[in-house]
């Protein structure tokens, strides 16, 4: 799921990775929302409220909302820095320390978001925007920019584009190859969804406790790939004695 970069990567690799991380994302986006009503996943939102802010000479308002786009960024550039490391050293498990920053942040929000909402809500909105920029940007790297999965506006562009072109391609292999990228597309629109909708169902019951099933869905997908590959080795070995 996480191993395979580039052309080395299938359809069911992405659409693995595609449904895990989408899913995450959309408990999160509902989380951030309805503990701090901020937008968590992207920043799209708060560049305009930045510009606004401004506008009205609300600095120190502008100046959290560029701090919302800043840890976005920084967590694009830590993710991107860990995986050139790894991968410079050809290690296989390239993916796991971003991953894993990532869910130390989610458990930490999940345990101490209920104190933190009342004195310091910001550091909720920066700690879960840090995360988000992190898997985005790893599961851009890896994928090569074919899946994203923290928004969905660049996804219901391409899909409304690729559902046009379902008009026009006639070709058997452009017709296969537009309908697995459309399926792609559909995947990560509906597990963003899944996750918002249980994300918001779970919040109402234990608030920022539902960020553990997030945790949770990360580390499947960190012992899957780690069993997955451990059997790949396995077998290797058997087959060359």
């Amino acid at each position: 799921m996480f191993k395979h970069q580039g052309k080395a990567r299938t359809l069911k690799h992405n659409l693995n990775i595609a449904s895990l991380l989408s899913f995450v994302a959309g408990i999160v986006n509902v989380a951030g929302f309805l503990s701090v009503q901020k937008l968590t996943t992207n920043v799209t939102g708060h560049f305009a409220f930045f510009v606004d802010e401004i506008f009205q000479l609300h600095f120190w308002n502008g100046f959290v909302y560029f701090l919302y786009i800043f840890f976005f960024l920084c967590g694009a550039f830590v993710s991107s820095i860990l995986l050139e490391v790894k991968i410079r050293k050809n290690s296989p498990t390239f993916y796991t320390i971003p991953i894993v920053v990532e869910i130390v942040i989610l458990i930490t929000i999940a345990l101490l978001g209920n104190h933190l909402q009342i004195d310091n809500p910001n550091t909720i909105a920066f700690s879960l925007l840090f995360a988000m920029g992190l898997q985005n940007a790893l599961v851009t790297k890896i994928s090569n920019a074919t899946v994203r999965t923290t928004h969905l506006t660049g996804l219901f562009t391409d899909l409304g584009i690729e559902l046009s072109q379902l008009f026009f391609y006639k070709e058997v292999y452009q017709k296969e190859k537009l309908y697995a990228s459309i399926k792609l597309r559909f995947t990560i629109i509906s597990f963003f969804f899944t996750g918002g909708i249980i994300g918001g169902w779970f919040y109402s019951y234990i608030e920022f406790k539902v960020l553990l099933l997030a945790s949770a869905t990360l580390i499947f997908g960190l012992i899957y790939d780690y069993i997955k590959l451990k059997l790949i080795v396995l077998h290797r070995k058997l087959h060359n004695t």
